[in-house]
């Protein structure tokens, strides 16, 4: 118990440091750099799949997703977040493209992209989940056992690793909250 909130607190001082650096960096770019660095971002979004729907009725879909789980015996992933985020499509594009984690996911979730946007907030939903963006930022993972009910939230950033996520932080996760097989 001990190493585990040793850990979690790491992880979070590490995530911090790592916010904060790069708000430093960002401040020591020049006009040229950062407009360069943002145009790759924009260039980088584009390329990548876009999974998360605001027309979406997205208690409907969680509910299916329950039905689904529970049927299946697997937990669900929730993973909020939208478009817009470059950082939400990095991980989709990073799990559907690494097959150790798709398989994980596939084997062991049902996944759903819950979306925030201005064109689709869906506070409802977001409150139920104690408005885990609003804490940690986009995305975030909110994790369900197969008969709904809330067992995590996991920030994304204690995942990342230089320009994208890591190997064996992201596996990690998705072991730690996969189903207990009986």
């Amino acid at each position: 118990m001990k190493k585990s909130i040793l850990k979690i607190f790491l992880l979070g001082t590490l995530a911090t440091f790592s916010y904060a650096h790069s708000q430093t960096q960002e401040k020591t770019l020049s006009k040229e750099q950062l407009e360069a660095k943002k145009k790759a971002a924009a260039e980088e979004k584009a390329k990548l799949p876009k999974p998360y729907h605001p027309e979406a009725n997205a208690e409907l879909e969680i509910q299916n997703a329950v039905k689904l789980a529970k049927k299946e015996h697997k937990n669900i992933i929730i993973q909020a977040g939208g478009n817009w985020c470059i950082w939400c499509l990095r991980f989709n594009d990073y799990v559907q493209k690494t097959p150790e984690l798709k398989n994980i996911v596939d084997e062991n979730f049902v996944y759903y992209h819950l979306n925030w946007s201005p064109e689709n907030k869906n506070e409802k939903i977001f409150t139920k989940y104690g408005n885990p963006g609003d804490k940690f930022g986009y995305p975030v993972f909110v994790v369900l056992d197969e008969n709904g009910k809330q067992i995590h939230t996991q920030d994304s950033a204690v995942l990342e690793e230089g320009s994208g996520y890591s190997l064996e932080k992201v596996k990690e996760f998705f072991n730690t909250w996969k189903p207990k097989k009986s």
